[in-house]
């Protein structure tokens, strides 16, 4: 399960993206100045920090600070300050993004993503929507925690995500995973991917693509 820390002291700001990431199955914590920010960085067990930057008590500059000298937790700033040298000095101390206020709440979700998939376990997993899939462990994680697949479902999602956003036949999907001829065995196949689209909610992300097969559609 993917955790995210937002340190805003905007309530308006913070309840958005709460209810935002949330609802993209990660589990979210708000802190509301500095100290507090401080006080949950302490804690540990973060897979992202969502930081601002004019922050009461101890600023977001103080505390990228402490997170770069003390961790390895990515962090993206969102702030109102958005002269170019203030995103170059944030970059500069550390932060992996810069975000500016105001922001389109899918641009941020698209960057929590891009973050993610950079850093979580050195690249080794594939992190979309509040799904983790680590292909060294064969492990699927979302927000309540692992995800059960059996070896031919996880076979068959790692490889539409080693082949994201291409159109695959039937028979390619079915020789990769089952490694034997296809011989139009549609159900075998299809009754995996219906159980995948549930098991994951991906019900609009595994495509269905017309006298083809099936595509794992991640928007760019």
């Amino acid at each position: 399960m993917i955790r995210i820390l937002t340190v805003e002291d905007d309530t308006a700001i913070s309840n958005l993206i709460n209810m935002t990431l949330t609802d993209a199955r990660y589990e979210c914590t708000v802190a509301t100045d500095g100290e507090e920010g401080l006080k949950q960085i302490e804690k540990g067990g973060w897979d992202l920090i969502l930081l601002d930057l004019m922050l009461p008590k101890i600023s977001g500059y103080e505390l990228l600070e402490i997170v770069r000298k003390d961790t390895d937790i990515p962090v993206i700033i969102i702030s109102a300050m958005n002269q170019v040298s203030d995103r170059i000095r944030g970059l500069r101390m550390g932060a992996d993004d810069y975000l500016c206020k105001p922001f389109q709440i899918g641009e941020l979700v698209a960057r929590v993503e891009s973050v993610l998939r950079r850093t979580i376990k050195q690249q080794e997993a594939f992190c979309y929507n509040g799904i983790t899939v680590d292909s060294e462990s064969r492990r699927v994680f979302g927000a309540e925690g692992e995800i059960l697949l059996t070896t031919k479902e996880f076979d068959l999602l790692d490889t539409l995500i080693k082949n994201k956003n291409i159109a695959l036949t039937r028979e390619y999907l079915y020789e990769s995973v089952w490694k034997e001829e296809y011989l139009g065995q549609t159900r075998t196949l299809d009754n995996h991917i219906q159980r995948l689209r549930k098991k994951l909610n991906w019900d609009d992300t595994i495509q269905t693509v017309f006298r083809i097969g099936y595509r794992l559609f991640i928007p760019g």
